[in-house]
């Protein structure tokens, strides 16, 4: 059986196509999760939904305690890090994640970020070693897990050798800190044209689906 996280990071918190002034990016990653559980149903799906329910921000006392050994750590520092305990726990049972994220302001949602932060803890999902050349030691590496990066954006170009893929701080800003844990295979899917509307925007979600449709199939192939 597959574990799937299935992460919304989306302010907005409806569906397009479904909700009036719904997520685009919500649109993907629910069209990713039914259209796999459609092929395999008993496959077990965890869903977080930070967009609507943002994990806390990283504090001097959320440092404190990570940079803590756990055994020497005081029992309001266990408090403190109960969080990303639970974040962590989910990652960890995943083999598929789905992140569904907006790009705002050519980045990412702030709660997005902060899911990022409660997740990249040192001694925890990577360690810090200076004696080897690359000083960090991703401890997720110890199974393959994938990554689907479900985005949307205002116009396009964003991609691989668009004429805005400079300005796409979205993208890497995800797939850099997960590397640093040791998830490196990721796939990418984007509606754009948000701002746009008409025509550009129709091809663009209903290209988008079927791409999605076509990454289910491959990773389950896979």
């Amino acid at each position: 059986m597959t574990t799937l996280l299935h992460i919304d990071a989306s302010a907005r918190p409806g569906r397009s196509g479904t909700h009036v002034h719904g997520s685009h990016s919500r649109r993907l990653s629910h069209h990713f999760v039914t259209t796999w559980r459609a092929a395999r149903p008993d496959d077990e799906v965890i869903y977080r939904d930070i967009g609507a329910a943002p994990p806390g921000n990283v504090t001097g006392e959320w440092i404190a305690s990570g940079y803590t050994p756990a055994g020497q750590r005081e029992p309001w520092m266990h408090a403190v890090l109960a969080e990303s305990d639970a974040l962590i726990d989910e990652l960890r049972r995943a083999d598929v994640l789905v992140i569904g994220a907006p790009m705002y302001n050519f980045g990412m949602p702030a709660p997005l970020k902060s899911w990022i932060d409660n997740i990249v803890r040192i001694g925890s999902t990577f360690d810090f070693d200076r004696a080897r050349e690359n000083p960090y030691v991703p401890l997720l590496a110890e199974r393959h897990r994938r990554t689907v990066l479900l985005t949307s954006c205002g116009s396009s170009g964003y991609g691989p050798g668009g004429f805005q893929a400079q300005m796409d701080l979205l993208t890497p800003g995800i797939a850099s800190p997960l590397a640093l844990l040791g998830l490196n295979e990721v796939h990418s899917v984007a509606i754009e044209h948000a701002e746009d509307h008409g025509n550009l925007l129709d091809r663009s979600i209903a290209s988008a689906l079927a791409r999605v449709e076509a990454l289910v199939a491959e990773l389950q192939a896979g």
